[in-house]
């Protein structure tokens, strides 16, 4: 099992980059001090350690290279060139102190750990160029000052030691930029991934909003009426009062109902409780123009395409529309009002879209359908716009060409799976002018 304390001390120096560098020089400084004692083979045999003189410049520019390494982080060139002279200056102060056989290039070590800090801190280009010029130097000062000979092979070393400098720092800072790349994607994913989640969360709540509005308001409407007509006449004619509460009873019955369904609709999927009543579309439109002929509204109805088959969506918002702009024709043109709805195919087979049109003659004292609005800002005609947004079709609300109001969505007849959400144009009101 592995002791937990060389794990601390790793985070521990992680945190702290300049204990590291600072521990790292020390441990640089050791390195080459030793190496500078140090006789490769030595005429006598045996060991060769501490065999070798060491000079005080030796020491003095060894103690100043490793203590210019600790700040290689921050200025990591100049660190490169200040350590590069230094090393310079040693193998030329050798050929003073040394004899040839006793000469030593043990300032590569602090050369090689100054280069690979460049190839890790900057670009490609940079180690490129830094590492041509220490092979360029270096390569030629330790055939020329060096112990072997110029010819010998051993010198080659000094450039076997800078590419291998320069290709680790050149893989460490391309394995860290990978990492850092692959971190960047995680987390530039997840926030998508939340945003995602808050955006559906938002139409989502939009939707049931629209759907409860959809429902309560139209039913709501008919039992207001109703119970008015019920209370009007409850003294004078019981029996009509009654027939008023026969339909109160009939609305609220209904509107129970699709909120019943509605609230199943949001039950999780595990909830053994469900709806089972089919979504309501344009096949109990009659149903939806008798409720609104029993509170005294004149309605007439055009819908050859009611009687084909439509798109699920498409038949659940055309009934939506058809129910709101009824609704108010009923609360702002009064239960006196006319209606006339027209629903119909347009377009060719590539292009066939259902044609929604409801108009009111306006004659109560709301003036239309919007109450005296062309813009309709009210909840009613947003939901329109979204639903129509929603399956890429258009919406119109606005005075109509004889007087009243007029209300006219179009949705394209395509597949449920075709059908592209226009998220951007229900944000901005959809296409409803």
């Amino acid at each position: 099992m592995t002791s937990p304390h060389p794990v601390r001390a790793v985070h521990w120096l992680r945190a702290h980059p300049r204990a590291f560098d600072a521990l790292l020089a020390v441990g640089v400084l050791v390195a080459m001090l030793c190496a500078s004692v140090t006789v490769a083979r030595p005429p006598d045999g045996g060991p060769g350690f501490g065999k070798r003189d060491l000079p005080v410049h030796t020491l003095l520019l060894a103690v100043l290279a490793c203590t210019v390494l600790v700040r290689r982080r921050r200025h990591p060139m100049t660190v490169l060139v200040v350590v590069g002279a230094l090393a310079l200056a040693e193998l030329v102060l050798g050929t003073f102190s040394h004899r040839p056989e006793e000469r030593h290039a043990s300032f590569l070590i602090v050369l090689v750990v100054a280069l690979f800090t460049v190839a890790v801190s900057t670009d490609r280009a940079t180690t490129l160029r830094a590492g041509t010029a220490v092979a360029l130097v270096f390569t030629p000062a330790a055939m020329v000052l060096g112990a072997q000979p110029w010819y010998d092979p051993a010198n080659l070393g000094v450039f076997a030691w800078t590419a291998l400098a320069a290709a680790s720092g050149e893989a460490v800072r391309s394995r860290r930029a990978a990492v850092d790349a692959i971190w960047e994607r995680a987390e530039r994913a997840e926030r998508t991934r939340e945003e995602e989640a808050r955006r559906r969360v938002a139409e989502e709540r939009v939707r049931i909003a629209r759907e409860l509005h959809d429902v309560v308001a139209h039913h709501i409407a008919l039992v207001n009426v109703q119970a008015g007509v019920a209370a009007h006449v409850m003294d004078s004619r019981p029996d009509q009062a009654k027939e008023a509460l026969g339909h109160i009873r009939e609305a609220s019955r209904r509107a129970l109902g699709e909120l019943q369904t509605t609230v199943g609709l949001l039950r999780h999927r595990d909830d053994p409780v469900a709806p089972t009543e089919p979504a309501r579309g344009l096949a109990v439109l009659d149903e939806l123009v008798d409720g609104f002929a029993k509170a005294g509204m004149a309605v007439t109805v055009e819908a050859p395409a009611a009687a084909g088959p439509l798109p699920s969506a498409v038949d659940l918002a055309a009934y939506r529309v058809v129910q709101e702009a009824l609704t108010n024709v009923h609360k702002h043109a009064g239960p006196e009002a006319t209606a006339r709805v027209r629903i119909v195919r347009t377009g060719t087979a590539n292009d066939a879209a259902l044609d929604v049109t409801v108009d009111d003659d306006g004659v109560g004292q709301g003036g239309g359908a919007a109450g005296g609005s062309a813009s309709g800002s009210g909840h009613g005609l947003t939901g329109m716009r979204e639903r129509a947004a929603a399956l890429s079709g258009t919406c119109e609300a606005g005075p109509g060409p004889g007087g009243g109001f007029r209300v006219r969505v179009t949705l394209p007849l395509q597949a449920p799976g075709q059908v592209a959400p226009a998220v951007e144009h229900a944000r901005h009101g959809g296409w409803c002018s």
